[in-house]
């Protein structure tokens, strides 16, 4: 299994409504989506200038300035923390491989892949704060992708978005309804995801949260995911 950069997996499961190059910085914009589609990130090496720059090209789409930090970006973390930025969201990416996961068949019921998705996932979706414009996100993905419905009992339960890129997957927008938490929900839709992922001709599957979602950070740690990134951001003073 080939290490993947998860990176690349981030943009092409969950691409912004369009690329910017700028320079020597990538822009991202997106309206209403969040951090992930609306940020900047460095595509090659820059100057002190070269910063303004980007920071003209987001205010003209009347964007506020957020840059992505990812690791050995040392240098832009202390440049942009000289101009007054503040960091948002410390975020992890995890992986595993999907081989451990996809040795049984799923139980009958608990989760299912499916594409187009139901009404009933935006509903939990809607709930859990999953905007229609995060939700435009995955409409808008080129790549392989699926959703994955869970279940409690006879209730839907659990909903998530799967994306693949090259041999490695992606889940996003991973959702369980507060009436059903720890129930093992959020387990059986990483299990279908997986099954999903084999199926497609994907090896391995990923995630990313923040640093602070407790929750989250020990669901994926207890299915064996392992850290393999990390990175946070950076946003322009008011």
């Amino acid at each position: 299994m080939t290490k993947a950069n998860y990176f690349d997996v981030i943009d092409a499961t969950w691409p912004a409504e369009r690329y910017v190059t700028e320079g020597p910085w990538r822009l991202r914009q997106t309206v209403g989506a969040g951090s992930r589609v609306s940020s900047i990130s460095a595509i090659e090496p820059w100057e002190d200038a070269d910063i303004d720059r980007a920071v003209a090209a987001a205010r003209a789409v009347q964007q506020r300035p957020l840059f992505m930090v990812k690791p050995g970006e040392d240098r832009l973390d202390e440049a942009l923390a000289a101009r007054g930025y503040v960091v948002e969201d410390p975020s992890v990416i995890y992986a595993l491989p999907i081989a451990p996961l996809i040795t049984e068949p799923l139980p009958y019921a608990k989760a299912f892949a499916m594409w187009p998705r139901l009404a009933i996932m935006d509903d939990l979706w809607d709930a859990g704060g999953i905007s229609p414009a995060r939700r435009a996100v995955m409409e808008r993905a080129a790549c392989p992708k699926t959703t994955v419905l869970g279940r409690a009992g006879d209730r839907a339960a659990g909903v998530a978005y799967v994306g693949l890129h090259g041999t490695t997957a992606m889940m996003h927008a991973v959702e369980v309804a507060s009436a059903h938490r720890r129930q093992g929900v959020s387990a059986w839709m990483l299990r279908a995801a997986c099954h999903w992922t084999a199926a497609n001709g994907g090896d391995e599957i990923s995630m990313v949260t923040t640093r602070a979602n407790t929750p989250a950070n020990a669901a994926y740690t207890s299915q064996g995911a392992q850290l393999v990134g990390h990175y946070h951001y950076r946003r322009a003073p008011e």
